[in-house]
């Protein structure tokens, strides 16, 4: 399965180290790779090649600055084929001029996304679609009103509710401003507390104590801090035997 990284802090902090263990994983995630981190702006680099096989990536690790918000993306191919346009992360603005980013690690069965947004995509990914579907839902907010933060993370807690049921969600969301991170698969995702923020990761990257995160419940960060906490839900993926079977091949 891809695997997810996302980092948030008060200060600017170097995160190399965790990193180039993030990528080392890419030897089971061989299809992609991506990254966004802020220098003047959000930067989004994208790769259809194994992370350990890439020709900048340890390059661009070595040179990154100390970074307070960070994305990251090791990708296996489940649905869309192995091309830049199908690497995380996504990214797109609302009609306000938000910047969104989007790392999911996971699979949609079930949802309109699946066939409303197949003809304008730049993919061909189910994790695009559910992205595209994201930014409509926040424009069907702006469009009455821009919500303030509260109503923000109100709006996407209940997006990531509404289409939890019979799908895969374990994700990432950035919007320039709070981080947001949902799971609804067992034995995925931790977090680890560093001294100004916290590192969530799809399997611990250091011998230190990685904490499990929350099953079905969207948390919002901001500035290596917890700013708000939906409810608990009901839409815990179980997988079905033939979603077991096909994971167990992929490692084989």
């Amino acid at each position: 399965m891809c695997e997810l990284l996302g980092f948030t802090s008060e200060k600017n902090t170097d995160i190399s180290d965790y990193l180039r263990t993030f990528f080392a994983h890419s030897r089971n995630n061989p299809h992609g790779w991506g990254m966004m981190y802020e220098k003047v702006g959000r930067i989004i680099l994208k790769e259809p090649v194994c992370a350990a096989e890439s020709s900048f990536l340890g390059d661009m690790i070595d040179s990154l600055a100390p970074q307070k918000n960070v994305l990251a993306h090791i990708r296996f191919a489940t649905v869309g084929s192995i091309n830049e346009n199908n690497c995380h992360p996504f990214t797109g603005k609302d009609i306000s001029g938000r910047e969104w980013s989007l790392i999911h690690n996971g699979t949609i069965f079930n949802g309109k996304h699946n066939h409303r947004y197949a003809s304008v995509q730049a993919g061909d990914t189910d994790s695009e679609r559910f992205f595209l579907s994201l930014l409509d839902h926040m424009n069907e907010h702006i469009s009455r009103s821009v919500p303030n933060e509260r109503e923000r993370f109100e709006a996407v807690n209940n997006f990531i509710v509404e289409n939890a049921p019979r799908n895969k969600l374990n994700l990432m969301i950035y919007d320039g401003d709070m981080l947001y991170v949902h799971k609804n698969l067992k034995n995925t995702l931790c977090f680890k507390r560093l001294e100004n923020g916290i590192i969530f990761a799809t399997k611990p990257l250091d011998d230190g104590v990685w904490i499990p995160f929350p099953m079905a419940q969207v948390i919002a960060y901001k500035h290596g801090h917890e700013v708000y906490r939906g409810d608990r839900h009901k839409g815990t993926f179980v997988p079905p035997l033939e979603y077991i079977t096909a994971m167990d091949a992929m490692y084989i």
